[in-house]
């Protein structure tokens, strides 16, 4: 499957990849975990959003990645999602690659912390991340917080 990444800051994404963006945290956040939230939480104007487009165009994966200071005194990961029609191919270590990548090369060699879902947790572990300890629901979803620090 051909995969077109990009990362782009808000300021630079088109109405269409916004829309496309917001579309599939919906579906994967509010319709498929039957979870009401408020996605347009105001962070995304302070962010940059990763973007997988499939081979005909089609939004299949985003995530954004947060300036230190938005959500947490550290650079952030967050909204990550992949799209039900591919997941289980690999597509969301390569996703977690990119965004760690991303941000090596533009805030340097610095803590990332995240929320994440509690099940997710082996997945983030595979990518560096360590539990800090910290257990909560968020949105009625049990969440941890994990935290990346890097060696170099």
């Amino acid at each position: 499957m051909h995969l077109d990444w990009q990362i782009k800051p808000y300021s630079e994404l088109s109405l269409n990849e916004f829309h496309d963006i917001i579309r599939l945290r919906l579906k994967a956040f509010v319709i498929e975990q039957n979870c009401l939230y408020l996605d347009l939480d105001g962070k995304d104007k302070k962010c940059y959003h990763l973007i997988c487009r499939d081979g005909i165009g089609k939004v299949v994966a985003t995530a954004r990645i947060l300036h230190p200071g938005v959500s947490y005194p550290e650079v952030s990961i967050g909204r990550v999602v992949i799209d039900e029609s591919i997941r289980g191919n690999g597509i969301g270590h390569e996703l977690m690659k990119k965004c760690l990548q991303f941000a090596k090369e533009e805030f340097g060699v610095v803590p990332i912390k995240i929320s994440a879902q509690k099940h997710l947790d082996k997945f983030y572990g595979s990518h560096g991340f360590i539990f800090t300890g910290k257990e909560y629901l968020e949105d009625n979803i049990p969440h941890i917080e994990m935290l990346y620090t890097p060696l170099n």
